[in-house]
């Protein structure tokens, strides 16, 4: 299997690391981000189609894939959403774009949200996937969904203990253990890419990503805090699976709209790793929501 055929593989050097991605397609331009524990490649369903009418642009976040992992600061601000943001928009002005259109899944999701706080005059339209705002996350965080989404407060205690733990299997046992408790199965994700998870899934990627937890426990609330009597103005799609956490729990239209002036969503039939769990309906979304900006 080849991965996003006709896209072009490349680094971009941004002022705080070094972003792997793949970029295809002509129109106007749209940048896809991943979540946890996944890469770029999780848009591999989607992507080509929306090639068709975009310029489509697949990134790994700082630490993440093939992107470098720096050194997690003392407050984390290294690991923060705001500085896996700032990456982004660097890339896409490396790229020519100055304005764009945005996508993230789980914690590209999380980065979109910082990105539209922090670059609203950048980001065109933006959607979110499989997510409620973080500091809704963490308010939510009893019995069931501390047990629900363990690895949130597993993953964000001090280095190197997470560290140690999750690099102490291999990361194929890992991985599956992670998405299966997400998901009902893998049969969304074909062989060569699974292949891709596992083998990105290593020392620098660990790291990185404990480091994007702690983050979002600590110095990712402390953002979003100062920001709560902002409204995102651009408009923003919310999907998500039900039969996810985001499904069960919450009412997510309701969280975003008290977070954006101009919202629009539903859930699909799918569990939490929505792009490549119900591809066909994502991409129907895309090309209808990011179809109107033009």
């Amino acid at each position: 299997m080849q991965i996003m055929p006709g896209f072009t593989l490349t680094d971009i050097e941004t002022s705080g690391a070094r972003i792997r991605l793949r970029h295809g397609g002509s129109g106007p331009p749209l940048l896809l981000l991943h979540g946890n524990p996944l890469t770029h490649v999780s848009w591999h369903a989607v992507a080509p189609r929306l090639a068709e009418r975009f310029h489509v642009v697949a990134a790994d976040l700082r630490g993440y894939g093939d992107s470098s992992a720096p050194e997690e600061a003392p407050d984390h601000s290294t690991f923060s959403f705001r500085a896996m943001a700032q990456d982004q928009v660097e890339v896409m002005a490396a790229l020519g774009y100055s304005r764009f259109m945005v996508a993230g899944h789980n914690r590209g999701g999380r980065t979109v949200h910082r990105m539209c706080l922090d670059h609203p005059d950048k980001v065109i339209r933006a959607a979110v996937l499989d997510i409620v705002p973080t500091l809704d996350m963490w308010a939510a965080m009893d019995k069931e969904g501390s047990i629900g989404t363990w690895h949130w407060p597993f993953m964000a205690q001090p280095a190197d203990f997470p560290e140690r733990m999750i690099g102490s299997v291999p990361a194929d046992w890992f991985l599956r253990k992670k998405l299966l408790k997400l998901t009902a199965d893998l049969g969304h994700i074909p062989p060569a890419i699974w292949d891709e998870y596992v083998r990105c899934f290593n020392e620098k990627t660990i790291r990185g990503s404990c480091g994007d937890y702690r983050a979002a426990a600590t110095i990712d609330c402390d953002h979003d805090t100062a920001d709560l009597h902002r409204k995102l103005p651009m408009p923003l799609l919310a999907l998500w699976g039900a039969r996810s956490h985001v499904g069960r729990r919450f009412d997510a239209l309701t969280l975003w709209r008290a977070r954006a002036e101009n919202v629009r969503g539903e859930a699909l039939p799918c569990g939490h790793y929505v792009p490549e769990e119900a591809p066909r309906q994502v991409t129907d979304w895309f090309l209808r929501f990011f179809g109107e900006a033009g």
